[in-house]
């Protein structure tokens, strides 16, 4: 036999044998991890983590945990690249619950525009979050972008009725800002002003787990969590122009 072929031969036979070990462990792990723990029962999925002796079990869609090769301990936490500062947790449960941005309900939202406003972004928001309005004060140092603004009233009835307010606006962008950057608070709603979509917007981040405000939301998928500067939002927006 050649031995190129041979080379071959042997490369496919060593991934299948690697593969059949990867299988082994995996049930291994699962069996251990339903038996001793019955809520677990049903995992999505249990991968190598990428950090030495750790797997990452993976249930609910989304929810991210940590084991052992045997499944003898189980970890809820977050995994810390100290030397990047990344959270690795966290970026792998924004690449599971990404949302196609093209895919978002526009008419849901309403739109602050800058400057020739070629760059595009989505937030997600509370008006009576106080990240949010910092995150506000940022954004202004921000140009040449369109911000899709989702109203996500979730820390209270008062923040329904804010959203409301806003949306029923006659200049929505205006309301908002005048609220955020001014606590100049938008006119009562009229009864006759149509709010599902705050609603609707509230049942959307539910079902992509959108925890905390703001949240924001990139062309290429990328979703942070938090009030970051205008520093990283315009890195973010770069990276998004390499499309």
């Amino acid at each position: 036999m050649p031995m190129n072929r041979l080379m071959r031969c042997a490369s496919a036979l060593a991934l299948m044998c690697l593969a059949a070990v990867a299988g082994a462990q995996e049930a291994a792990i699962r069996q251990a991890l339903g038996q001793r723990l019955p809520q677990l029962k049903v995992i999505d999925e249990i991968k190598p983590s990428g950090v030495g002796g750790l797997f990452e079990v993976r249930v609910n869609g989304s929810e991210i945990y940590y084991t052992d090769a045997k499944g003898d301990f189980l970890i809820d936490g977050q995994i810390i690249d100290t030397k990047t500062r990344r959270n690795l947790t966290e970026e792998r449960i924004a690449k599971l619950t990404a949302i196609p941005f093209d895919s978002l309900p526009i008419k849901d939202a309403f739109t602050l525009v800058r400057g020739n406003g070629q760059r595009k972004m989505a937030v997600f928001e509370d008006p009576n979050c106080g990240y949010c309005k910092r995150f506000e004060r940022d954004l202004q140092k921000v140009d040449n972008v369109t911000v899709y603004l989702f109203l996500y009233p979730v820390l209270g009835p008062d923040s329904l009725k804010k959203s409301h307010d806003i949306w029923c606006a006659k200049d929505r962008a205006v309301a908002w800002q005048d609220w955020m950057l001014r606590d100049q608070p938008a006119a009562p709603a009229s009864a006759m002003c149509d709010t599902a979509a705050v609603a609707r917007n509230v049942e959307l981040g539910r079902k992509y787990k959108i925890t905390g405000t703001p949240t924001l939301l990139f062309v290429n998928g990328l979703r942070i969590p938090g009030a970051v500067d205008n520093a990283r939002v315009e890195q973010a927006l770069a990276d998004t122009a390499k499309l």
